[in-house]
């Protein structure tokens, strides 16, 4: 049985263990739980129940993150997305006044949209169109966007009127532990040490206790409070010709949220051939799109890739394995979900920041002395973290790439599908530039 497993996920072709995939799985859980804590903050706020939208987090991930480690056998893990959750929230459901019920509808129908396009080969189509200088792009702007993220939590970087950004209190209990985590975390890396991430994780975590920063939150919850959001979604009301935006934008938003995300794990991971094609790309977005679909029958809104992914792709993790894992650690999160908290951002945050380093390694791919190659690459580059957004930075890749090209006289008439990209990032950034 073993030996028919490895087979399966390819240990040796992937040169990985089970003991490598295993530590993978676990880090890409540890640095992305926090999502069982922040997302159902956000969605409460628009009215649906805190116990039963916890839930709903803890089963979406779970499911996504399996099913792509068994059919995919991609080391990607999938999660109600950041970003869409606080549209749902706050443009759709508080500005928009739509009930929730009726959002998640909107959920559903792009998640069914997802898995037409998908059967019908168009995703597929579009994630090949993309020019390969803009995939490594991707992939370094997600690692400056993960840094960006881990920097701010720790609190190195804070918000600053002038400059928008500036140094923070580096005196600061948190901080200082997270300046740590990263020095003894790459010191670890120097030493080849398996695991390293992982290990600075729960080396901190520990040095973090005499501070104050580890909360021990034990609260009461009951798995069975899903049955509260649990095929409440209004299919019907979301198919209101007024509503279509909405689908419009969960659909185009994580449409590009996941095609950034899968290039750049799978840049990193070394799994893009010479020929810019992905092996099973059918698998993976479909995945994708069935995670959606039982996300909003659970109760939770578009569940995407994660970007935190590449921390278990940056220990090892190749495989599927690393997926299921994950997803396990979400299924127990299930009956443990008052307690993921006690993992300070002090402790996550050092991973973060080293993965996103880990992830520059891609540019190097990029011919920086070609104007048509390098000037579309620097924006995505550069555009994914300053907006904190995947899908605005290949859109402002794409519309450069396309543009360039046609006013350089470069138009090539193979590339039509770009250019098609290209005019609907136009309508996007003009119609619903604040998703």
């Amino acid at each position: 049985m073993r030996a028919a497993l490895e087979r399966y996920f390819e240990f040796s072709r992937l040169n990985t263990n089970w003991r490598t995939e295993f530590f993978a799985g676990l880090t890409t859980f540890v640095t992305m739980a926090y999502i069982v804590l922040v997302n159902p903050a956000i969605l409460a706020q628009a009215g649906i129940p805190l116990p039963a939208v916890t839930a709903a987090t803890c089963l979406s991930a779970a499911f996504g993150s399996i099913l792509m480690g068994v059919i995919a056998r991609y080391p990607i893990a999938l999660a109600p997305g950041m970003g869409l959750n606080a549209y749902f929230t706050y443009t759709v459901v508080l500005k928009m006044h739509v009930p929730w019920q009726t959002a998640l509808g909107a959920v559903f129908i792009s998640g069914v949209a997802f898995l037409l396009l998908t059967a019908c080969g168009i995703r597929q189509l579009i994630l090949r169109s993309i020019p390969a200088e803009l995939y490594a792009a991707v992939a370094g702007g997600i690692g400056l966007f993960i840094a960006v993220i881990g920097l701010h939590n720790a609190g190195i970087i804070v918000p600053y009127k002038e400059t928008l950004i500036t140094l923070g209190d580096v005196r600061a209990p948190q901080t200082a532990l997270a300046l740590l985590g990263v020095i003894v975390i790459a010191a670890l890396q120097v030493w080849r040490v398996r695991g390293a991430i992982l290990i600075g994780v729960i080396a901190i975590t520990i040095a973090a206790i005499p501070f104050g920063l580890v909360h021990w939150k034990v609260a009461s919850y009951s798995v069975a409070a899903v049955t509260q959001t649990a095929f409440r979604l209004d299919i019907r009301s979301a198919l209101h010709i007024g509503l279509l935006e909405i689908v419009f934008v969960f659909f185009f938003v994580d449409l590009f949220d996941n095609l950034g995300t899968l290039v750049a794990v799978a840049k990193k991971a070394g799994f893009i051939g010479p020929d810019d094609n992905i092996p099973r790309l059918n698998s993976i977005l479909f995945a994708d799109a069935a995670a959606t679909i039982v996300g909003s029958v659970a109760g939770t809104s578009t569940v995407t890739s994660y970007v935190e992914s590449s921390a278990g792709v940056a220990v090892g993790g190749r495989s599927g394995v690393t997926a299921i894992v994950t997803g396990l650690g979400f299924l127990l999160a299930l009956f443990a979900a008052p307690l993921v908290g006690v993992v300070p951002t002090a402790a996550t945050a050092p991973a973060l920041i080293i993965v996103g380093s880990l992830m520059l390694t891609t540019i190097t791919e990029i011919p920086w002395t070609e104007p048509l190659s390098a000037i579309p690459a620097f924006l995505t580059l550069i555009m994914i973290p300053l907006s904190a957004s995947i899908a605005n930075g290949l859109g402002f890749g794409v519309i450069a790439y396309a543009g360039v090209h046609i006013l350089g006289g470069k138009f090539r008439r193979q590339d039509w599908l770009l250019y098609l990209l290209a005019v609907l990032f136009l309508i996007r950034f003009i119609y619903v530039s604040n998703a």
